[in-house]
This record gives structure tokens, C-alpha cells and sequence, in this order.
């Protein structure tokens, strides 16, 4: 059962132990809230106010696993205070692994310090966990993406925006690399995976992955210049710096131009743009 007081206080406890500086907000020079805002956690765990500020009344719903999930994020919890938390809202915490969506405080924070570039964490799958403003003008907002479609490589080939994103030069060699890098996730996690069953997906839907897949193919590696093609600034060739979370199979990929470069000009124009549709 949901212990209501007890996770209104925790929610409140670690709202107030993390500073505005903590999660890449600014502090401002009339702040007097001890910690973050109610409406900047629910900001950063993408949910409304009433929502979150009900959970530390000890009213509403009892929140879903979703939901816990995301707040753990925006609160950057300790794998530990994660399952804390799930267990104070009556779920039992999901297993760890490779697969998991949980985030690591230290690499939160690193990303939280990249506000004016385009940066995300992504799960092995290609799924966007987290991302910045500019990460979510450049390849679309992550949030509202679900089921399959969290994955680039589905998205692939299943969705034509995701492919238009893309100089159309690069596009056969990018399926081949999204075929060959589940392929060989599938090898490493087995026939119960996620892998599998996301691989399974697009068997079923893809013609054109279907053909791939059967090539067994790995081995691939992306090139360290993406080349996008991005509907409101144009072309952009974009440098990939991949950090990796050894404790996971969490990357930090951060996109960066040239320096007085068009793509450097253009990216400075995306920064104004704003958001990409999702």
C-alpha cells in the first residue's frame, strides 16, 4: 500500500536538499525556497504542478510506475532512493540492468551543465532519456514519444520525419547501421530482450528492415560527423562526442559545430528557433 506520509516527506526532503545550480537552473537573485520549486521538479519530471504538489500533500492518485520513474529523474535519485521511493508508493521497484531507464545523478549532471548545446542520454536501444532544450530543437521533443517509437532505430523505419532529419546520402548506410547495432544487442541480451522483441516489432512492419535483418550484419560503427538536415535552419554537420556511464548502458551524446563554421552560425540560429515538433 501507498504510504502517503511517508512519501510526501521524502519527495519534500529531496526536493529541498538539491539547489537551482544542481540541475542547471539559475538561482536568480531574490530567491528565498530553501531547494527547488515545486513547479521546477514537476518541470524536470515533466508533469504538471497540481500534480507533483499534490503527491507532497499526500493527496491524489497513487502515482504509476511511469510517473515515479520520472520524478526520480528530476529529483536525479541515487539508484537506492529510486526503489525508496517506488516502494513508499506502493510499487515494487523495477530490477536494474542494462535496460533500465534510470539515469545516474553524476551523468544528470553533466548534462544539466550542457543548456546551450545539443546533448541527450540514450539508452543501447537509441531511446532518449533525457535531453536539453537545444538537443530537443535539434532532433525533437523525447517526452511525448512512447511504446516503440522511443527508439530511433524504430522510428527509422517507420517513420519518414525521422529519416528527413537526415542528409538523404546517409540514409542507406544508416539503416544498415541500425540493423547491424540491434542485431548485435540481441546477440549480447538474448531472444527475451527488449532488443528482441523491439527487432521482433519491425519484422513485422518494415519490408526494408526485414531485408536487412537478414543480411546479419554487425559490426558497424557511426561516423563521428552527423550530417542533419534540419527543417528550419538547414544543414547542419555536427561533431558526436559519445561519454559512455560505465555503471550502464547509458551514453551522453553532445553535438557540437565547427567554430565559425556555417553549421556553428545555424546552430546559433536553432538556439532562437526552439523546439522540433516530437
Amino acid at each position: 500500500m501507498i504510504d502517503r506520509t511517508a512519501l510526501a516527506d521524502f519527495l519534500r526532503t529531496r526536493r529541498e536538499a538539491l539547489q537551482p545550480e544542481d540541475v542547471g537552473l539559475s538561482r536568480g537573485p531574490r530567491r528565498r525556497t530553501r531547494g527547488l520549486r515545486r513547479e521546477e521538479v514537476a518541470a524536470l519530471s515533466h508533469m504538471s504542478t497540481d500534480y507533483y504538489a499534490r503527491l507532497e500533500r499526500e493527496r491524489g492518485p497513487q502515482p504509476s510506475e511511469q510517473m515515479l520513474a520520472a520524478i526520480a529523474l528530476g529529483l536525479h535519485l541515487s539508484r537506492a532512493e529510486r526503489d525508496h521511493l517506488f516502494r513508499l508508493a506502493g510499487h515494487v521497484p523495477t530490477e536494474h540492468g542494462p535496460a533500465g531507464d534510470h539515469v545516474s545523478p553524476g551523468m544528470l549532471r553533466i548534462l544539466d551543465r550542457l543548456e546551450d548545446t545539443p546533448a541527450e542520454i540514450v539508452t543501447e536501444l537509441g531511446e532518449t532519456l533525457r535531453q536539453t532544450r537545444l538537443g530537443a530543437a535539434l532532433t525533437g521533443d523525447a517526452s511525448v514519444r512512447t511504446g516503440p517509437a522511443r527508439s530511433l532505430g524504430y522510428r527509422w523505419f517507420t517513420d519518414p520525419r525521422t529519416r528527413a532529419l537526415y542528409d538523404p546520402a546517409d540514409h542507406a548506410f544508416l539503416g544498415r547501421l541500425y540493423a547491424a547495432g540491434l542485431r548485435e544487442i540481441v546477440g549480447r541480451r538474448g531472444p527475451d530482450s527488449r532488443a528482441a522483441a523491439l527487432a521482433d516489432d519491425l519484422l513485422a512492419v518494415s519490408p526494408e528492415f526485414q531485408e536487412l535483418w537478414s543480411a546479419h550484419e554487425v559490426g558497424l560503427r557511426p561516423a563521428e560527423t552527423k550530417r542533419f538536415v534540419h527543417p528550419s535552419v538547414g544543414p547542419l554537420d555536427l561533431h558526436c562526442q559519445v561519454l559512455t556511464d560505465p555503471g550502464s548502458s547509458h551514453s551522453l551524446l553532445v553535438y557540437t559545430a565547427v567554430p565559425g563554421s556555417e553549421s556553428a552560425e545555424r546552430l546559433g540560429l536553432l538556439a532562437v528557433v526552439g523546439e522540433l515538433a516530437g
